[in-house]
């Protein structure tokens, strides 16, 4: 089987523009290195460096509708990425501390005035208490470029994203857990026409569950959201507060049908409403469920479906109703070798805003495809080569329109 810590690092967002892919100059130095490397000779038990480069394209950067020329005089680009970091994994007696911190340096061909320097750090802390307390402690940092999904524009956009998360449950019964939690997450924006799309959002749950023998668990859960923005957006001539509150009551199962199959759902009812405009209020069925199967040991299938709330950064809107469903597969055609292949499709509803017409659809459906090819030479090497397509049908709602973008990616990650 591949390596599951270089999985974790370099099939993250393979084919996602803001995470575009570097170059190949270093390459032979960073093969032989890693070829030289015996696996004994890691730093330690807890520390984990790795470099990831690679190199990326994409035909439609901006994600401009297609009639719409390119901003100066392109539509299409390649990136060159440099990613190094460090991972670790420490065990504290019964506790376990583990984390990741990794700077990456994209550079564009054509707009290189978008060229940026992304960071991302995380920590987490399982904590654990007697033997009925536990729970997890951590948070993360991610500085990254803003995707153009919702706002084109040629001016460099980064997007930072903080996350303070604390939970914990009690085991009062070998069967029976009650369980609580508060996690905070921030976005802000540097670009000045995107600071509208500043916001904070705070949540907290609470629930009971029922752990079968198995493993198994269904339970419980009741959650409150509630979400601020930190500027005041203007539509219309208009000042729009679009902070909300959102209030749920859902069924959260992980279920192991067989050593086969497993089912993961968190569904049921959600209420959200909105300080501004509150005809935009809106309830019902909500949630997200996955299925995954493995009928062979190197074959696996997994099949989603989502009913939910999403921001969106858009100059109009702060947030969608969004249905949708995906299928992949993974195959281990070998030790070295896996294939993976997706398929999603979604739909975003737009939440119209009382007072303002617009004219046509207030949704829009993106579909996308993508399809890789894993090979590791060497545990502690990996090469990905991906092709992805994507299209659009646009809503005049938001300024969405009509798009197809397509592209491909290879890159190598080492591990030391």
């Amino acid at each position: 089987m591949l390596s599951s810590k270089l999985k974790k690092d370099s099939g993250r967002n393979q084919f996602a523009v803001k995470r575009p892919l570097s170059s190949f100059q270093p390459l032979a130095l960073l093969l032989a290195t890693a070829v030289s490397l015996p696996a004994s000779a890691a730093l330690s038990d807890t520390i984990h460096p790795f470099v990831t480069l690679g190199y990326s394209y994409d035909d439609n950067l901006f994600r401009l509708p297609d009639e719409v020329a390119g901003f100066a005089g392109s539509r299409s680009d390649t990136m060159r990425q440099t990613a190094v970091g460090v991972s670790f994994e420490r065990p504290l007696g019964r506790q376990i501390l583990t984390g990741q911190a990794k700077l990456s340096n994209v550079k564009f061909s054509h707009y290189d005035q978008l060229d940026y320097n992304a960071k991302d750090f995380l920590a987490a802390l399982e904590w654990h208490l007697g033997n009925h307390l536990s729970g997890n402690l951590g948070g993360k940092y991610v500085q990254t470029l803003t995707p153009f999904t919702d706002y084109h524009s040629n001016e460099r956009n980064l997007r930072t994203q903080r996350r303070e998360y604390v939970d914990g449950a009690w085991r009062f019964h070998p069967s029976w857990q009650l369980r609580g939690g508060f996690a905070q997450e921030k976005f802000s924006y540097d670009l000045p026409a995107q600071r509208y799309n500043d916001r904070s959002e705070d949540v907290a749950n609470m629930g009971i569950d029922y752990l079968a023998p198995s493993g198994s668990r269904v339970g419980l859960q009741l959650r409150r959201l509630k979400g601020a923005y930190a500027n005041l957006r203007s539509v219309g001539g208009v000042l729009v507060d679009d902070g909300y509150s959102q209030d749920e009551l859902k069924a959260d199962v992980n279920w192991r049908f067989s050593g086969t199959t497993q089912l993961q759902m968190l569904v049921g009812w959600a209420r959200r409403e909105h300080r501004f405009f509150t005809g935009r209020d809106a309830s019902g069925a909500n949630g997200r469920g996955s299925v995954e199967w493995r009928p062979l040991g190197k074959l696996a299938f997994t099949v989603a479906g989502w009913r939910e709330f999403a921001a969106v950064e858009s100059n109009l809107v702060s947030n969608s109703f969004n249905k949708g469903g995906s299928v992949a597969a993974a195959w281990d055609i070998s030790a070295k070798l896996r294939a993976d292949a997706s398929l999603r499709r979604e739909t975003r509803d737009f939440a119209k805003i009382n007072g303002i017409a617009f004219s046509g659809s207030s949704e829009d459906s993106i579909r996308s495809a993508n399809l890789g090819l894993t090979y590791a030479p060497l545990p502690t090497v990996q090469l990905n080569a991906g092709l992805f397509r994507e299209s659009r049908s646009g809503s005049p709602l938001v300024g969405t329109g009509n798009y197809s973008a397509n592209g491909g990616s290879f890159n190598v990650s080492a591990q030391f």
